[in-house]
């Protein structure tokens, strides 16, 4: 890793960089080739939970034995930590929003939420309020600057891939991001962190939601919105009442298990979810067959691109070939488990083009 990598203009030593750190070795490995450049270099973790109830949680970021893994990090490599409480902003702009997109029928993405939100927005402005010149986050994906200013490609490594939680960047954003892990792959990095002594480089990779560390997702919405124990009917695609849920919380589109309906030639899937009836709409696999999509709050980095492009439904997800009819997104082949509530990013190659929220899909 060079200074070049972190794409700043000469005299390095000149630049501040300011790191996210999460207490995790991504991060803390980004801290350290920071540092190693000759910038001035400074951690900044947000603290996203209430201490006192995040302290013992593991398989988390940003709570309380993660806030002392970045400290020590950044105490190991001889540079300033500051911490910042966002818990009410986390609060409001993430954990609420999931709860009530359940509550909708909706399949959320809270990943994507934090990142438009205190990752990308609050830390922004701590990073220019500390007069950055970047800020440098752990994120698995390449900032390549094009004839045309900076552009968001996918990560070579595709097995760690972080583009589908990263579309909806902006071209103001992607100016002052940089990502110098995109062309790394994951064991690289932990050798780096071993190298270098730091004590996070065997530490296991948070999970993908980390305020729900049971992953009990249904559990916490229910917590939260108590109104989601209410029950109601799963259906047959024609209405007929096939048995009784416990809670649309508990269920998303495409999923098969946990109907506990019995006796039938072909397995049910969940079609669609009905929050104003409470109703639970199942069917054949085929009926998960979707044409086409509504996006919402669709984000363009694009620049010029028109035409034909690939489209990723679901972070597991391989992109399939699709065109955008202004809101519309339409799939060149049937595509199956399209969900409101999740992301529908858009690709030319290995560039990020932007993307949408899922609205509404449309039978193929």
């Amino acid at each position: 890793m060079n200074a070049a990598d972190f794409q700043l203009e000469s005299p390095i030593a000149a630049r501040r960089i300011v790191v996210a750190m999460s207490g995790g070795v991504d991060s803390s490995v980004v801290a350290a080739l920071a540092h190693a450049t000759g910038a001035e270099t400074i951690g900044v973790t947000l603290q996203l939970y209430d201490h006192g109830a995040a302290v013992g949680r593991a398989g988390s970021c940003c709570a309380g034995r993660d806030i002392r893994d970045a400290r020590a990090v950044c105490d190991r490599l001889g540079i300033a930590h500051y911490v910042f409480d966002h818990e009410t902003s986390f609060r409001e702009t993430v954990i609420d929003d999931f709860a009530d997109a359940y509550l909708a029928g909706r399949t959320p993405i809270p990943c994507v939420k934090c990142n438009m939100g205190p990752k990308f927005t609050d830390l922004f402005a701590l990073a220019r309020d500390l007069g950055a010149d970047c800020l440098a986050t752990g994120h698995y994906i390449r900032r390549v600057v094009g004839p045309r200013g900076a552009e968001l490609h996918r990560a070579v490594d595709p097995a760690r891939d972080q583009s589908y939680f990263l579309f909806a960047t902006t071209q103001n954003q992607l100016d002052f991001l940089r990502f110098p892990l995109g062309g790394m792959p994951k064991a690289r990095v932990r050798e780096i962190a071993a190298e270098l002594g730091l004590g996070v480089a065997g530490k296991p990779d948070s999970q993908d939601i980390c305020f729900v560390p049971d992953g009990d997702y249904a559990g916490l919405v229910r917590k939260l919105r108590p109104e989601a124990n209410d029950g109601g009917e799963i259906v047959d695609l024609g209405g007929q009442v096939l048995g009784h849920h416990g809670g649309l919380v508990g269920y998303t589109v495409g999923q098969r298990r946990g109907l506990e309906i019995g006796g039938l030639a072909e397995p049910l899937y969940v079609v669609r979810l009905e929050p104003e009836t409470k109703r639970l709409v199942v069917g054949p696999r085929s009926a998960l067959a979707v044409g086409a999509a509504r996006l919402s709050d669709i984000n363009w980095i694009g620049g010029d691109h028109v035409g034909p492009l690939t489209a990723k439904v679901r972070s597991m997800a391989k992109p399939v070939a699709a065109r955008l009819e202004n809101d519309r997104l339409v799939f060149d082949t049937p595509e199956y488990g399209v969900a409101p509530g999740q992301a529908a990013v858009l690709y030319a190659g290995d560039r990020v083009l932007g993307g949408g929220w899922i609205e509404a899909t449309e039978a193929a």
